[in-house]
């Protein structure tokens, strides 16, 4: 039970974070040309660096856009290019990218035992929780909370984003925007190289 209130709390925590506002998919599409050079036309990136913006949720990709505009996440990639985004401008970018359908990735065979086991139970020793908590059983979008679609995500892109919140935990030059309840530091943390390498494969591979 006392496993159950913390994990509640942290939920809240990050859903609380960021209020979506009504985005217009149309004028979110007519915005993103500049968009399309990296992560595809309709938000299916083809190299591994840059994520699949498509179907990764409207709440959690304003919230993202929102950070990196602001300062709260750096990418030295995307700097300059949302300096003049509106809200509103980037509430569009949201639903436009939401709306489109995901392309699949294969999960490497030989890590999805291990991927599997950290994805659907964590790791209990080292506190880190299952990754089913907050991103589903399947991988898809948990809209109501803002947590993002992992299935068919680019497992290279997972993986980085894992290895960013874990260095985050005690470096500030890692990734550090999941709010004050550090749910994906605290996780990410407690993960190895080879967890962290496994969990992104098998999330990747969900259907």
């Amino acid at each position: 039970m006392k496993k159950i209130l913390i994990l509640a709390s942290l939920l809240m925590g990050w859903s609380q974070i960021v209020i979506a506002q009504p985005g217009d998919a149309a004028a979110g599409e007519a915005n993103s040309v500049v968009c399309s050079a990296c992560h595809g036309a309709d938000g299916n990136s083809a190299v591994a660096s840059f994520p699949k913006l498509a179907g990764l949720g409207e709440k959690y990709l304003l919230k993202q856009l929102m950070d990196i505009r602001d300062g709260g996440r750096p990418i030295a990639t995307m700097v300059g290019l949302l300096d003049e985004k509106s809200d509103q401008d980037l509430a569009n970018l949201a639903a436009f990218y939401a709306g489109q359908v995901r392309s699949g990735s294969q999960a490497n065979p030989d890590l999805v035992a291990l991927g599997e086991k950290v994805y659907r139970s964590g790791v209990a020793e080292r506190k880190v929780a299952a990754c089913t908590s907050c991103h589903s059983p399947n991988g898809k979008v948990n809209a109501p909370a803002g947590f993002p679609a992992l299935a068919g995500q680019h497992a290279d892109y997972i993986a980085a984003q894992l290895k960013a919140y874990r260095k985050g935990y005690e470096d500030k030059t890692g990734r550090t925007n999941d709010g004050e309840s550090k749910i994906m530091r605290t996780n990410a943390f407690g993960l190895s190289d080879k967890e962290i390498e496994a969990v992104a494969s098998y999330a990747a591979g969900l259907k």
